[in-house]
Parts: structure tokens; C-alpha cells; sequence
């Protein structure tokens, strides 16, 4: 069961939103809010899988409403205004619905509900019957292994994470922010607000750049605190 809120001032639009989910199976309302705020006490209370988000509301906007968010769940964007699209990716909303949509619209934004990545599906394992480190990630029903001595960096894509290795390239629905939280602090170093490095690897610095094997990595301005950390040891 998929427990959803609607979030909007408009009467009309959870009219709409709410028949639709009604054409689904096993999808469940919990609450229409009319304003950010009250959905901000109904979040408090209640376990909520989507939200269905329209940006234009009086007292908070969508988007401030969900940077409010610690751990917010999947978001469908329901607005008039498509110049916002842009800013909703940046905040990993599953889609961007433009007013008026219709049915076969609606299904594929649910669709993409349904297969996206979610970080509690992430698990990282340390055999201890081997000397072998490795992460197990698990994503779209496949598990896969990343031995820690064979990570070269790893590189945010959109919605997408880009996991090098020395024998291959991996891609995975997910944010680099979980990802390095997931591998061990004393392997990984973040150098870009799109990158992580694996410490091990780093072959010299130079300037604003790192160089791993034959690739190059940028380093962010907020980020060149923690490579001069890491060089200084």
C-alpha cells in the first residue's frame, strides 16, 4: 500500500489527483493540505510514501517546503509553471507534472514512483572471514560487490550515481550523499560537490585537479578544505 498526501490550494486539483489515484490499486490518501504548513503536521504524524507537491501556495512555496524536508519522501510536482522544472530535478523529485495533465501522464509519473532507487534497499557489508573490504549495493533487484581497493571515485549523474572501479563502470539510481555515508570514512573523500575520490587512489594533486590512474577530478571551491586535510596527514 502506497500512502500519498496532495499538497495544493487548489479544491479542483485534489479533485483530480485523488480520482486518479482511485483508477490505481493499492494506493491510499492520507491527508489533502491545502497549504505547506499543514502538511508539515501531517508528516509529523503519519507515515507518508508520495506527495503529490504544487509549487504556487500561500505561506510557504513548494520547493521551501521541501528543503524543509530531513528525509522527505518521493515527490511528484504538480504546477502551471514549467520554468521551475529545473530546480524540482535539483531537489530529486521523481517528476514534473504541467497542469492540465492527463491519465496516461499521471500513470507514468507513478510508474517512475514504483522503480525509483531508495537508499534503505543500500547495505554495506565487512566480511570478516576475508581480508577483502567490500560494499554490497543493491539496486534494481541486483546486488552488486565493489571491492574498496578496486574503487577509483565515484561521479554524481543527475539523478544518477557513477561508481568506477578498476575493472568496470557501474550505474545506479542514487544520491551521492548516500553513497558516502554508506562507504567508510577512512576510504572515500568527497572533492566536488559531483565527486567522491577513493583516498588510496590518488596518484598527485594538481592545482584545482586530481589525478587517478587516467583520470582527472576536479576539486570544488567548498571542497579544498578537505583535500589540504587529507595531504596535510
Amino acid at each position: 500500500m502506497t500512502n500519498y498526501l496532495i499538497i495544493d490550494d487548489e479544491y479542483i486539483a485534489h479533485d483530480i489527483i485523488k480520482g486518479y489515484c482511485d483508477l490505481l490499486s493499492n494506493y491510499n490518501l492520507v491527508k489533502s493540505c491545502y497549504d505547506a504548513i499543514e502538511a508539515l503536521e501531517c508528516l509529523k504524524n503519519n507515515s507518508v510514501d508520495l506527495i503529490f507537491l504544487d509549487l504556487n501556495m500561500p505561506k510557504l512555496k513548494g520547493f521551501d517546503f521541501l528543503k524543509t524536508l530531513t528525509n522527505p519522501p518521493k515527490v511528484i510536482v504538480t504546477t502551471a509553471y514549467k520554468e521551475y522544472a529545473l530546480e524540482g530535478y535539483e531537489l530529486n523529485i521523481v517528476d514534473y507534472l504541467l497542469k492540465p495533465f492527463s491519465f496516461e501522464r499521471f500513470v507514468k509519473a507513478i510508474q517512475k514512483t514504483e522503480v525509483i532507487y531508495t537508499p534503505k534497499t543500500v547495505t554495506a557489508t565487512m566480511p570478516e572471514t576475508t581480508g577483502d573490504k567490500h560494499v554490497i549495493i543493491k539496486s534494481n533487484k541486483k546486488y552488486y560487490q565493489i571491492l574498496l581497493d578496486d574503487l577509483l571515485y565515484i561521479e554524481a549523474v543527475g539523478n544518477y550515481c557513477k561508481i568506477v572501479t578498476e575493472q568496470e563502470e557501474l550505474t545506479i539510481r542514487e544520491k551521492i550523499s548516500d553513497l558516502l555515508t554508506l562507504f567508510p570514512k577512512d576510504h572515500i573523500l568527497q572533492v566536488h560537490k559531483s565527486f567522491l575520490v577513493a583516498k588510496r587512489k590518488i596518484k598527485y594533486v594538481e592545482g584545482n585537479r586530481i589525478f587517478i590512474n587516467d583520470h582527472i577530478i576536479p576539486i570544488g571551491k567548498v571542497y579544498k578544505i578537505n583535500v589540504k586535510e587529507f595531504l596535510s596527514l
